[in-house]
């Protein structure tokens, strides 16, 4: 599933270029364990209709590798570039080319090395129909060095559901000595733990939610820091972020309502639809951790046939690695508050294009990064915790086992 966002929002929503979890980076948009509802006919593969190089998903790029988006017809209406390290995002500048059919960075330099880019593209056809690619790939880490790819944002302002959560470039064998080289602080004081899920990935969290207003700082003092045999850290590094106001959100599956909850107090209840019985939504806590205003999703990159392409899915908010999305649904509109239909994400009503007055506008535009969706009475299991920022779903005792 391919992607693109076509609007800078607030400090809190771009996650995804450091994000600490794999499936992110690769680039995948779509609705596991369910998702997408419709067959909107047949069309060309996102990566036919917008050409990236570096292809999407890849790591370990090379810095003499050149950046270009590229498109075979029509032309191209925008193409946005976001370079992040250690946890600070850099925009990418760059120009469409005379006939439209190319752009590339000013900058003919090199990439960045230890690095994630992140390109959001939107391109029209000979027909004038809109089309949206989004891809992130990242640059090779100098040898025998390691680094961390960290969430959330430097100076974000996040939910008070958000996990700090770091990935590796390479195996860690020395847990203890990394681990003694991070250390994630807030004000007002709190306990916060680790927990690794295997050895290229440690959250951290809280035992509960962060009180809105916390201050956070996280301080990587992993240069030369032997993470294992002959490979030392590379990063020396301190950023901080803020936690906003508390917002969770209630998907009741059976009930096809999402209740919507602002520091406890009830805002309002929106109709959704949920996955079918074949393919239905999983249960749990899931943190918002990408919003992307329009994107494309596309069965096939999440384990699917040829069930749906979307080129334009408005007001997609990314709940799980593996694909399960929160977002606007124009093409099924009796479906929200009555039946489900989707292959595993939750869908709210909305209009082609997307609108602020829609249910699936009015709540991305009062969502941040962080914020917690949980859905009770669905079919399927409880999402796993390590699926994005799953780690609520365990419980403390558990959590604080592996730290």
């Amino acid at each position: 599933m391919r992607q693109v966002a076509r609007r800078a929002r607030r400090a809190g929503t771009a996650l995804a270029a450091v994000v600490a979890w794999a499936g992110l980076l690769a680039g995948a948009a779509g609705c596991t364990g369910g998702g997408l509802d419709t067959v909107l006919g047949k069309s060309r593969s996102p990566a036919d209709t917008i050409r990236v190089s570096p292809d999407d998903g890849s790591k370990g790029v090379e810095p003499g590798r050149r950046l270009t988006v590229k498109v075979p017809g029509g032309r191209l209406e925008s193409v946005r570039v976001v370079r992040t390290q250690d946890a600070q995002k850099f925009e990418v500048p760059g120009r469409i080319s005379v006939d439209g059919m190319s752009w590339r960075p000013v900058d003919k330099g090199p990439l960045a090395v230890a690095a994630t880019y992140a390109v959001d593209a939107v391109a029209l056809d000979g027909h004038g129909r809109r089309s949206a690619r989004h891809t992130t790939f990242r640059t090779a880490v100098p040898d025998e060095r390691f680094v961390a790819y960290v969430a959330p944002e430097n100076r974000a302002t996040v939910g008070t559901g958000m996990i700090v959560s770091l990935e590796f470039n390479e195996e860690v064998r020395d847990r203890e000595a990394v681990q003694r080289a991070i250390k994630v602080s807030a004000r007002p004081a709190v306990d916060i733990r680790p927990h690794w899920f295997g050895r290229t990935r440690v959250d951290f969290r809280p035992e509960k939610y962060w009180k809105p207003g916390t201050e956070v700082t996280v301080a990587l003092r992993l240069r030369d820091v032997e993470a294992a045999p002959g490979v030392y850290g590379l990063q020396d590094k301190t950023f901080a972020f803020t936690i906003g106001r508390h917002q969770e959100s209630l998907v009741d599956a059976a009930e096809h309502t999402m209740k919507v909850r602002r520091d406890g107090e009830l805002i309002s209840t929106v109709p959704i639809t949920a996955g079918a019985p074949k393919t239905p939504t999983y249960n749990g806590k899931m943190v918002v951790t990408e919003m992307l205003e329009v994107t494309r999703m596309n069965s096939r990159t999440v384990g699917f046939g040829g069930e749906y392409d979307i080129p334009d899915v408005p007001h997609a908010i990314r709940l799980t690695t593996s694909g399960t999305f929160l977002h606007g649904n124009y093409w099924a509109p009796d479906a929200p508050g009555e039946t489900n239909v989707s292959h595993g994400c939750v869908g709210l009503r909305d209009v082609k294009g997307g609108s602020p007055k829609t249910p699936a506008g009015w709540f991305f535009d009062r969502t941040l990064i962080g914020d917690v969706v949980e859905v009770v009475n669905s079919k399927d299991k409880k999402v796993a915790p390590d699926n994005g920022l799953g780690g609520w779903n365990m419980e403390w005792k558990d959590w604080v086992k592996s730290g």
